[in-house]
């Protein structure tokens, strides 16, 4: 099991370097720089969602439209996949009050652990288990280590999460340190999926499940910025509905989006 939650491990291992680093700082920085760092990983994580929702669709509607037979209105087709998914997704995760839940969890965990007058650690605890465990880097390195034992990915995510922690745990104080949970059992759960399914998933249905993931993380962004507060665990449930989905319209319409090469064999 090593070789495939090996860069699970690495990756809650930084995070916890990072969140101690971060606790040292914290009762050093004035608020005012606490809200610069806030305001610095806000504009970093619409960056990486931008990459993911917006880049990354681009970049799947280049490589698969240009396949013959794919049609003028691919990319529409994609964009209605994502849009649908993301509308049912969050409908579902209200439903099951999924940020509610999560957000009681940090209150619970703030009551048991917290000092007086500590910041609450629900919002350290929902918005570093969103960054950290929502975007490229997870759903493609859990595939990689889980399929391939290659943790390469994970080992990069891993780094940047930890300079990532120091700066959330000096901001909105140790509640960020309980997303460690978070990653043991969301971004461990998907390599031993990824592990026993034996990379069953196309190609198609991970970059898509990526580009629905940078949308929830844009959102994270707006949060982080104070701009809107989303319930952004609400959408989580959007990503895993996108191979379902894909899967479904091609027993319907072969072909719709899953572009056949000429060869015969789907992409």
């Amino acid at each position: 099991m090593w070789s495939v939650l090996n860069g699970t491990i690495v990756n809650a291992a930084m995070v916890a370097g990072g969140c101690i680093i971060g606790v040292l700082a914290t009762g050093k920085l004035p608020e005012r720089y606490q809200r610069i760092i806030l305001d610095v990983l806000g504009l970093i994580t619409i960056t990486l969602g931008i990459d993911a929702a917006v880049v990354r669709l681009n970049a799947v509607i280049g490589e698969y439209g240009a396949v013959p037979g794919a049609g003028k209105t691919y990319g529409a087709r994609l964009g209605l996949l994502m849009v649908g998914t993301l509308v049912v997704g969050a409908l579902i995760g209200t439903w099951l009050k999924l940020h509610e839940r999560l957000e009681g969890l940090g209150q619970v965990i703030h009551r048991r652990f917290a000092r007086e007058g500590e910041r609450s650690y629900a919002e350290g605890f929902l918005t570093a288990s969103v960054i950290f465990c929502v975007g490229p880097l997870t759903l493609l390195g859990c595939l990689k280590n889980g399929v391939d034992a290659d943790p390469s990915y994970l080992y990069v995510k891993a780094l940047l999460d930890g300079f990532c922690a120091i700066a959330l745990t000096a901001a909105l104080g140790m509640g960020v340190a309980f997303s460690i949970l978070t990653i043991v059992f969301f971004q461990g759960g998907l390599a031993l999926i990824a592990y026993y399914s034996a990379g069953a998933l196309p190609d198609l249905s991970v970059q898509m499940m990526n580009v629905v993931g940078g949308v929830i993380l844009l959102a994270t962004a707006l949060m982080i910025l104070e701009i809107k507060r989303i319930p952004v665990a609400n959408m989580l449930p959007a990503i895993f509905l996108v191979p379902p989905t894909i899967w479904a319209v091609e027993q319907i319409s072969p072909g719709l989006l899953m572009t056949i090469r000429a060869a015969g064999a789907p992409v």
